[in-house]
């Protein structure tokens, strides 16, 4: 009968950590000597891996290297899963604090009636005010290709109604039977 158990992370085997944390613990610590920080946070120094280890042995706590690029690495005695558990409460935390900016899409056209555009114009000033990104969208169709300035001057027209509240990231560019625009909030 083959040995069933294997640390190998490619077919779902358990090593202790996960992909993205490749800390390592106690024995997996091969460097010949650490700087220690004991349980209470107290620099102990530079000592041999294996005292290290029966320190925290001694303690019935884990050792942890905690800064393995430094010379020699830095390993602190503490508990491996309350361990684990501060650094997912902290990388929860800083994903909480990150804003993500969407880019809202506004379509409109050349011959568009007063009340619309006002619409239209209310929905960019609430984007641009939650903090999101706004593209522009003016499409032609049919024979509206040949009156390009009117599609020029709408987009002129809300980019003097926006006023101080947008700044153009792209400026009005034709691609196609589209003219797109870009705007940003202005972080004034």
């Amino acid at each position: 009968m083959a040995n069933t158990h294997t640390n190998n992370t490619n077919n779902g085997g358990n090593t202790g950590n996960s992909e993205r944390d490749n800390t390592r613990i106690n024995q997996q610590i091969s460097v010949p000597s650490v700087r220690l920080i004991d349980a209470e946070g107290e620099m102990v120094g530079v000592v041999p891996t294996r005292v290290a280890l029966a320190k925290a042995a001694e303690v019935g706590l884990d050792l942890i290297e905690v800064s393995p690029n430094a010379n020699p690495p830095v390993c602190k005695i503490l508990d491996y899963g309350k361990y684990k558990y501060e650094a997912q409460k902290r990388r929860n935390e800083a994903k909480k604090k990150q804003k993500v900016i969407e880019i809202k899409e506004i379509r409109i056209r050349p011959g568009i009636d007063d009340h619309d555009y006002d619409v239209k114009l209310r929905a960019i000033v609430r984007f641009l005010e939650e903090g999101d990104k706004v593209r522009v969208s003016l499409r032609f169709r049919g024979r509206e290709m040949m009156h390009q300035e009117l599609g020029m001057k709408l987009l002129d027209r809300l980019k003097a109604d926006l006023g101080d509240k947008a700044k153009i990231e792209q400026a009005p560019k034709l691609e196609g039977r589209q003219i797109l625009m870009a705007l940003a909030p202005n972080k004034a």
